[in-house]
């Protein structure tokens, strides 16, 4: 069988069923085969958080050091309850200035949330799954027929199915700029602008596609074109303006705290060659650990190389916001991306449908290394979901355990007022 027969809706779907239900049963099997495991509720921010928390939750309790932190879908499941429950008491612990700007995916789970917690939890699945579905068959419309089989690199992409293998935004946003862009080239505006407006909310990587669009109507002088890609923006802003007179300490440059041009690379071959030549915790697995993310570097630097490839006058668009992603990830810091394998590699989910943007209109463009290396990448994901990902120190959340964890915090809090008197 020739792999375009795989671009088929019916071998599409099934690829995509058999992927996702492998990856939910492998995690959901090391915690009970509770739903609430993906959503990595941790410790810290539960107790912190207790009242919104799901009953019978899966709850992180981390180790040593790191205090049960979890894991980033928590976010987007806390920030969403206060929608759910037409509240503007924001969840505790989390920082404003960078998780609140990113409220369309929280706001999207909320509208399941209206039917309490667990409904919430359902509702992170179906987004996730119903839109990826979704961006698929939108995608497939806008292919032609020779480039109709590399639906099945898209379809078999890691960083989406990393993405939803932890409930965070990343492949809710690359959905929506897909279905958002489809509206664009029907010429849909309206259908368009709530589309990507909410995908600017969700993640602010949306906009390294619609910039170009913009840049491109700015070229040919279509004024039409040139007002509803402006217009996305006004959501977004009347959102940032919202936030700014609500938390005093909210700030837009926040995420440039997390830009440190090509830090992030270079200490990880750092921390390459420290696991090689004199390793400070002896063994083979921290060097495997280390080794996880080498794939990804090798995809950035052949990604760049294949933005450049074909005739450079064509599909100018995709190239521009191909160079915006790899920027993204070529200036991403060690600590907060570069450290931990499922940070940075999420930060890869738009490139993937904007190679295939790319090869669909310059037939020219090499983008299959990228694609083949992406699917070997994919191996290695399922690989360590599967073999290598331990089961970590975890617990069951129910009524005893909010009642011990709300007299804990009481107690820890009454400490702290109690030194603060001592110091005055």
């Amino acid at each position: 069988m020739r792999l375009g027969h795989f671009s088929q809706p019916k071998y599409l779907l099934v690829c995509l069923i058999l992927l996702y239900a492998c990856c939910t049963f492998a995690i959901w099997k090391k915690y009970q085969y509770s739903p609430t495991s993906m959503i990595n509720f941790g410790k810290e921010f539960v107790l912190q958080n207790s009242v919104e928390v799901p009953g019978k939750a899966v709850v992180m309790q981390g180790y040593k050091g790191d205090l049960g932190n979890g894991y980033d879908g928590q976010i987007f499941y806390f920030f969403s309850r206060p929608i759910s429950n037409f509240s503007t008491d924001w969840p505790k612990g989390f920082d404003e200035s960078y998780r609140a700007p990113r409220i369309g995916y929280p706001f999207l789970i909320a509208i399941f949330g209206l039917f309490g917690k667990k409904a919430a939890v359902f509702g992170m699945y179906f987004i996730n799954l119903s839109l990826f579905i979704c961006s698929v068959f939108f995608l497939r419309r806008m292919l032609q027929d020779r480039t109709q089989y590399l639906l099945l690199f898209y379809v078999l992409s890691p960083f989406s199915l990393g993405s939803y293998s932890v409930l965070v935004s990343d492949s809710v946003m690359v959905s929506l700029v897909i279905i958002a862009y489809y509206f664009y080239q029907k010429q849909k505006y309206l259908y368009f602008v709530l589309l990507a407006s909410l995908a600017i909310l969700t993640k602010e990587p949306a906009l390294f596609l619609f910039f170009p669009l913009g840049l491109k109507a700015l070229w040919k002088r279509n004024y039409q074109q040139i007002f509803w890609v402006l217009a996305i923006l006004f959501i977004p802003f009347a959102w940032h303006f919202y936030l700014k007179i609500t938390f005093p300490h909210w700030r837009a440059s926040r995420l440039t705290d997390f830009i440190v041009p090509l830090e992030g690379i270079m200490r990880y071959l750092q921390e390459i060659y420290q696991a090689f030549v004199s390793p400070t915790v002896p063994g083979l697995k921290p060097l495997l650990r280390s080794l996880s993310r080498l794939p990804l570097l090798l995809l950035f630097l052949l990604g760049i190389v294949a933005t450049f490839t074909g005739k450079l006058t064509k599909a100018f668009e995709y190239r521009l916001a191909l160079l915006f992603v790899f920027f993204m990830v070529g200036v991403a810091s060690y600590y907060h991306f570069w450290s931990v394998y499922e940070n940075v590699s999420r930060m890869f989910t738009l490139s993937v449908p904007l190679m295939i943007f790319l090869q669909n209109e310059d037939d020219s463009s090499h983008t299959l290394p990228y694609h083949f290396l992406c699917f070997l990448i994919l191996l290695l994901f399922l690989i360590k979901v599967f073999f290598v990902q331990k089961t970590q120190n975890y617990s069951i959340w129910s009524a005893s355990t909010i009642w011990k964890s709300q007299k804990s915090l009481l107690v820890r809090t009454n400490q702290r007022r109690i030194l603060k008197l001592y110091e005055k």
